[in-house]
């Protein structure tokens, strides 16, 4: 189980310790050339001195063989640290020591004739600066040991290091608080939404909150007000389904009730049709319901293909009812053997078959419906078109709600069928467009992408 919290701290831990492991290392390598420049001007400075006091006779040498002596006091060492750091030698050009400090060895420092350089002596590392004085025929060496540079620098980041060690216990429980009370927010949030009701779809509070949680608290308020449409669309259609199935089937019981009771036999045989009719009408209501239901509750991509107009017609008919279908449909295309569709076959077969069904039932009886299909530009269109009453203009944009049938209804209508229609067209990316023709009748459109076009 992943944790914020834990992630917040391990980052927050990791990025503090990396930025003080950067902050020694960077103060270790300043300070460190730092050093070097101050001692080495030291170096410099003291050699020049020891010369200038050779040179003005202050300090008197021997330039015979084994005249070596303790000549410069100024180099002895002292209780304080650091302070012994450096060693003078004063040798003549001939190659024989003439002079050093008390605490200088006995070999030679350095084989360099001036300025600065790096040896070891007698297992020790030195840094040392020599001056060349040609009038009195000497060299003064003075070094330096870089044990003793290199101690001082570690007891600089020792400085810096032991206190970060000491502070870091405080700094990691800062961290653990302030991280802490950064995500009350969500555990406040958490705490609200697990003590509300199944059913308590209110906004959250979305107030004086911080900017990294207000658009989860939006998303969540956007979730619930999506859910509480959902919710009552679903209370809306359960109460009209129950409405529009309560009616036919309270016909069909009607009409058994009078065939039960009636010896006529012309009044038992009508109301035997009438339980048929009133038995296809719910049947089909059924499916209406069902179809509607599985494009509204289907969250899954639809699949697009290729398919030819020709076989989707003939996939439509067989769907029709047989007594509908072959006597009142009539199927147009211009050069349909060549219209190729990119859509999903299902969707579009769905809202074909019914607006066909829709057309059929407004329809008169004398009349028939015509499905024709065109191509413009880079769509194909389905036109289905009838001789009915149309539909008043201003309730062309109504009527493709579910159940909405409008004033010129039929009786075996259910105010399903465009509403699928639309329903089906806007799951595959087409669309639906009603108009009253000029001579009388409604015209559906349905407008998909040709295939060509979708490469």
């Amino acid at each position: 189980m992943r944790s914020i919290r834990l992630r917040l701290i391990m980052i927050l831990m990791g990025s503090t310790g990396l930025v003080w492991l950067l902050a020694v290392g960077w103060i270790y390598l300043s300070t460190q050339a730092e050093v070097e420049r101050v001692l080495d001007a030291r170096l410099m400075e003291a050699a020049r001195m020891v010369n200038s006091l050779l040179s003005d006779h202050r300090i008197e040498v021997g330039l015979e063989e084994g005249a070596a002596r303790h000549v410069v006091g100024e180099f002895e060492q002292t209780h304080r640290p650091y302070e012994r750091q450096l060693s003078c030698q004063i040798w003549s050009l001939e190659g024989s020591l003439v002079g050093r400090s008390e605490n200088a060895p006995q070999t030679r420092l350095t084989e360099i004739g001036t300025g600065f350089s790096e040896t070891a002596v007698d297992g020790e590392r030195w840094r040392v600066f020599t001056v060349e004085n040609q009038s009195l025929g000497v060299r003064v060496m003075v070094g330096d040991s870089l044990r003793i540079r290199e101690t001082l620098v570690s007891d600089v980041i020792k400085g810096l290091v032991v206190p970060a060690l000491l502070i870091l216990p405080f700094l990691a429980g800062v961290i653990l608080v302030s991280v802490g009370r950064g995500l009350s927010p969500l555990n406040d949030m958490a705490d609200t939404l697990s003590k509300r009701a199944a059913n308590d779809l209110r906004p959250l509070q979305a107030d004086n909150l911080p900017k990294e949680i207000a658009p989860a608290v939006n998303a969540l308020n956007g979730l619930f007000k999506r859910v509480e449409d959902v919710r009552d669309r679903e209370r809306s259609f359960t109460a009209f389904a129950a409405h529009e199935l309560k009616t036919p089937l309270a016909g069909v019981k009607t009409q058994a009730q009078i065939a039960l009771a009636s010896e006529d036999p012309a009044l038992h045989a009508n109301a035997l049709q009438q339980i048929t009719m009133g038995v296809d009408r719910t049947s089909r209501l059924v499916k209406q319901l069902l179809d509607l239901t599985a494009l509204e509750t289907n969250d899954s991509e639809p699949i697009l293909q290729t398919v030819s107009v020709r076989a989707l017609m003939r996939s439509v008919m067989a769907e029709l009812p047989l007594a509908r279908g072959e006597t009142r449909l009539n199927v147009e295309a211009d050069g349909e053997d060549a219209h190729e569709v990119h859509v999903e076959p299902h969707f579009l077969s769905l809202a074909l078959r019914n607006l066909i069904e829709n057309a059929l039932n407004h329809a008169p009886e004398t009349s028939g419906v015509v499905c024709r299909v065109e191509e413009v530009a880079d769509s194909v269109r389905f036109l289905v078109e009838d001789r009915g009453p149309g539909i008043p203009e201003a309730e062309l944009s109504q009527v493709v709600e579910k159940f909405v049938r409008g004033r010129n209804r039929s009786a075996s209508g259910s105010g399903l069928g465009l509403a699928i229609a639309q329903a089906a067209m806007v799951r595959m990316g087409g669309t639906l467009t009603l108009e009253n023709r000029e001579e009388g009748g409604l015209r559906a459109i349905l407008t998909v992408r040709k295939a060509e076009t979708m490469a």
